[in-house]
């Protein structure tokens, strides 16, 4: 009996062990939460992967693009940005990729992302030969001005936000005034919206400036429109599209530039984290499934835990191909 004891004290010891050095392999790991609600779920998602199937200890700290990018750069703290818009912060990333300290671990971490002109799906359908931006242009009668219906109206960014300034450039860019159009000012993120909701519900059209992934792209199933114009070079935009109509004399027309987002890593992490860093850098979610999540965030009012929940309850099929098949199963026991 006193073998049998020992034996199983002694196994017992081993698999402990073994235990808390595949937690050690990762130990803590601290996380952007960022203040938006695809990188808030996106977070949480990973908090409960990394944790559940790998061990990990994670911590999430709060978040923004430039915020977050300095202190891993200067702090090399947190070890993770899971969905960080790199063209904020893209010649300092560069540089400190270069140097060693940050590494990109996965250059899509979301699918069809990006800014741009939509209109509503009802008017894609109705008029499928007005497929480009170019070719919508010339028919500012489908999209009446409510203060002048012989004019079109391209709804556009408010006043303060950096989109702003890129719209009114590429509205001198395109020559809409001269082919009969007005660029309106919303006023404000909720006129924003407001002015598609409204436009969606009444069957009416709907022409003008939004980002995806977000709830209300999502909610109404937007289309953006693709521009013919080729992307006019980083020069055009970043020396005179992206800046203040009085520092931009000459906008040429051209496609919106790239949005491109990046999960980034410390070096530390990328050394310590091991099968976990992997995860980081296969794991990538479906643009149409994160604008359908965004929606159960804005109808639910759920935060970032109840939506990866959902996620990861919902999707299986989706994150099961991120993970071993042995680590899925961890995960799927927790939830």
């Amino acid at each position: 009996m006193k073998i049998n004891y020992t034996l199983a004290a002694s196994a017992l010891g081993l698999f402990a062990s073994m235990g808390a050095a595949a937690a050690e392999d990762c130990g803590r790991v601290t996380m952007a939460e960022m203040n938006w609600a695809s990188a808030e779920m996106m977070a949480n998602v990973d908090k409960i992967i990394l944790e559940e199937g790998y061990g990990c200890d994670v911590e999430l700290i709060p978040g923004a693009t430039t915020t977050t990018f300095a202190s891993m750069n200067e702090k090399g703290e947190p070890d993770v940005a899971g969905e960080l818009w790199i063209n904020a912060v893209r010649d300092p990333l560069m540089a400190a990729i270069g140097e060693g300290r940050l590494h990109a671990v996965n250059d899509g971490p979301i699918t069809e992302l990006g800014e741009g002109w939509w209109v509503t799906p009802k008017f894609a359908a109705d008029h499928p030969e007005l497929d480009t931006v170019e070719k919508l242009l010339a028919r500012p009668d489908l999209f009446p001005y409510a203060e002048d219906a012989s004019k079109g109206a391209f709804v556009g960014c408010p006043a303060g936000w950096g989109c702003q300034l890129v719209n009114a450039n590429l509205y001198r860019a395109f020559g809409m005034e001269d082919k009969g159009w007005v660029l309106v000012d919303p006023g404000s993120a909720a006129g924003l919206d407001g002015s598609m909701a409204k436009a969606v519900e009444r069957d009416e059209n709907w022409f003008g400036y939004y980002w995806s992934p977000t709830a209300i792209i999502g909610k109404y199933g937007m289309k953006m429109l693709p521009f013919e114009a080729e992307f006019a070079g980083r020069e055009n935009w970043d020396g005179c599209v992206a800046l203040a109509e009085q520092d931009c004399a000459d906008p040429k027309p051209t496609a919106w530039t790239v949005s491109e987002v990046n999960s980034v890593i410390t070096d530390r992490f990328k050394e310590a984290g091991g099968p976990a860093v992997d995860y980081l850098g296969t794991r990538v979610f479906p643009g149409p499934i994160m604008n359908e999540m965004l929606v159960y965030m804005a109808d639910n009012q759920a935060g970032g835990e109840d939506a990866a929940f959902e996620f990861l309850e919902k999707h299986q099929d989706i994150w099961t191909k991120w993970v071993p098949a042995d680590v899925a199963e961890k995960i799927k026991s927790a939830l």
